[in-house]
């Protein structure tokens, strides 16, 4: 519709205005629910030219306009705005071609560039969590929308099995793990622990046992007991003590949290903890069987909570490889000027002019840090998919800076690509009643594995407080997969109806409602029009007919689909298709309540009803798709 009134206008604007104008100058917006009208043109870029009122301006345009499309039925003109209302047959038609159209609302499928969007990329040193939700179900949607919108997509994750935080589990496990009575350590098969529940953990006690040690040490040192402690650290603990003095308790407390980093610095388990890391970058057979055997634990782990949280992927990358090309690319780098080396042997990158600072890329000892293995990986992923557009990165907000020297460094080496990488920057999922953000290494996480069986026991018991016969007629296992299919709806539909740069405040009791702006309340919807049409059984074909203001608004909403499809991939947001669908089945169930449709005796607009309800079925299908929410036949 837009575009035809666009065409009318252009080719003919030499007759209306008297030159020729720019498309740029025609912009529609939706009408005023106060005023009569299906669409409204901005009449004001063109007041100068027709040289008179707003008014005058807009009826001129509007009799031209309806003397020109026949599907303008009438016009009014508010101040500078001019609202057509369109005929039915129009609106009829539209639901016409959406019927025919299976995938209405999807472009041509790989008609556009690849583009690869990474989620998850979680630590083997822990299970996921909370965060990993939110995380994996938006990027798992960012995914399925840009494949909605013609793109190729590769869904990828970069797994950090190497580091310090890895050796901690290792070493906590080395040191700490119990034997039982025939001499083993714990594993999953003799604990019946979930792999990477078991390797978490192991993180969390040596967290336990480092604070420790570091508090032992400060006691010491607070005892006036330096032996063994070099004379820096000794010097800088009593600088740190002695500055306390007249200050006020919140400056005490972040006198003490240093004092307790410098403690920590000094502890025999980080030291043990770095000296492993360095044997396994040199291989250590030892170190490395522990760490294959460990990591393998956690892999196991991580794909039974993938399978629950139905997300996959195309291609994995792992740190314990990329770290080594993003070593060789610094070595290179170096060579180039990009990079400079400092006197303990550490290489940084200088970011001044672009109004950063010094970033660290090589440690002294030559071991690498994230950055190195982030560069290495981007790398990597433009060698293996040379038709690769971009890279979005789905990782939350605090490691904006993170990413903001990442596409700088990329640019620096002459990757002409680095302006086409993305973050795809989301807020964090906070608890009800302040509880703040998780820590999984003080043991206080929000297991994703625990959230999500609880998730889905609590739709089980909301499900069965309805007393639907037909509930209690299915068998067990399609009973399990009903559940399923609520419980994890309303969580992910909780998780992604928040833009993503807006933080959360997760309610699990809120998300399985069956009222309101929630995952079931539409899925009960789809299943109420499924129910409908099996009663209906067959119908007849779509004919021009009268329609109702409510048949009309649907069939309004449902045209907006492939815009809000296409702009949900240009702001990589899932929460302009959850509220769309939201807005659509009001529209529908205030239909549904108000209407007949089963006892309408005129057969022609009982199957325009029959075929509008079994449309909006299937946009909300479509667009739930999108967000990795499957909507049941029967609720």
């Amino acid at each position: 519709m837009e575009k035809e009134i666009k065409e009318v206008l252009i080719n003919n604007s030499e007759a209306l205005f008297g030159f020729q104008i720019e498309q740029k100058l025609i912009q529609f917006q939706k009408t005023r629910k106060d005023v009569e009208g299906d669409l409204t043109l901005v009449i004001f870029p063109f007041v100068k030219m027709l040289k008179t009122s707003p008014v005058d301006a807009g009826e001129k345009i509007g009799y031209f306009l309806k003397e020109k499309l026949d599907f303008i039925q009438e016009f009014n003109v508010v101040s500078g705005f001019l609202n057509f209302i369109i005929t039915d047959e129009y609106w009829v038609n539209c639901l016409y071609e959406i019927n025919e159209n299976p995938t209405f609302g999807y472009a041509e499928k790989d008609s556009k560039p690849t583009v690869m969007v990474e989620y998850s990329s979680p630590n083997t040193n822990k299970p996921l969590h909370l965060g990993h939700l939110r995380n994996n179900f938006l990027g798992y949607s960012i995914a399925e929308i840009l494949k909605a919108n013609g793109h190729k997509v590769v869904k990828t994750q970069i797994i950090n099995d190497r580091g310090i935080h890895i050796c901690k589990s290792m070493l906590a496990w080395e040191k700490f793990s119990p034997l039982n009575d025939k001499g083993e350590r714990e594993t999953p098969e003799n604990t019946g622990l979930k792999g990477d529940k078991l390797v978490g953990k192991y993180y969390v006690e040596f967290d336990k046992q480092f604070n420790a040690e570091a508090k032992g040490i400060i006691d010491s040192w607070e005892a006036g007991n330096f032996e063994g402690f070099d004379d820096t650290t000794v010097a800088e603990f009593k600088r740190l003590d002695t500055s306390k003095e007249g200050k006020g308790d919140k400056a005490i407390a972040g006198i003490d949290a240093k004092i307790k980093d410098l403690a920590k610095n000094q502890t025999s388990l980080l030291l043990e903890a770095k000296q492993m890391l360095i044997k396994w970058e040199g291989r250590d057979p030892q170190v490395y069987l522990l760490w294959t055997t460990m990591n393998g634990w956690v892999y196991q782990g991580f794909e039974s909570t993938y399978k629950a949280m139905g997300v996959d992927f195309d291609k994995l990358y792992y740190e314990s490889d990329t770290y080594v090309l993003g070593k060789d690319l610094v070595a290179e780098g170096l060579d180039k000027g990009v990079f400079f080396k400092k006197d303990d042997g550490s290489v940084w990158i200088d970011l001044s002019e672009d109004g950063l600072d010094e970033k660290l890329v090589l440690r002294s000892d030559g071991t690498a840090v994230y950055m190195t293995q982030d560069v290495g990986t981007a790398v990597d992923r433009y060698k293996d998919y040379p038709d690769l557009e971009g890279i979005i990165y789905t990782v939350g907000n605090e490691q904006d800076y993170h990413f903001k020297v990442l596409f700088l460094i990329l640019d620096r080496l002459g990757y002409a690509w680095a302006k086409n990488c993305f973050h795809l920057s989301y807020g964090m999922v906070e608890l009800p009643k302040g509880m703040g953000k998780m820590k999984s290494r003080e043991g206080t996480v929000v297991d994703a594995d625990d959230l999500m069986e609880d998730i889905v026991f609590s739709a089980k018991q909301m499900t069965l407080s309805q007393e639907r016969d037909h509930i209690y007629q299915m068998l067990d296992d399609e009973k399990d997969e009903l559940y399923d299919i609520i419980g994890m709806g309303g969580l992910k539909y909780y998780l992604l109806k928040v833009d993503p740069r807006k933080r959360i405040v997760f309610n699990p009791e809120e998300s399985i409602e069956l009222n309101g702006n929630t995952g079931p309340f539409i899925q009960y919807t789809h299943a109420r029009i499924k129910s409908l049409l099996r009663k209906a059984g067959d119908f007849g074909e779509l004919k021009s007919v009268s329609i109702l203001p409510e048949e009309k608004e649907i069939m309004k909403k449902l045209v907006e689909f492939s815009l809000v499809v296409s702009d949900a991939g240009n702001n990589y947001s899932p929460a302009l298709v959850a509220n769309y669908t939201y807005e659509l089945v009001k529209l529908y169930n205030h239909f549904y309540q108000g209407v007949f449709i089963l006892k309408e005796e005129n057969l022609e607009l009982k199957n325009m009803r029959l075929i509008l309800s079994k449309n909006v079925a299937k946009v909300i299908d479509l667009a739930m798709r999108l967000i990795g929410v499957k909507v049941p036949e029967r609720m």
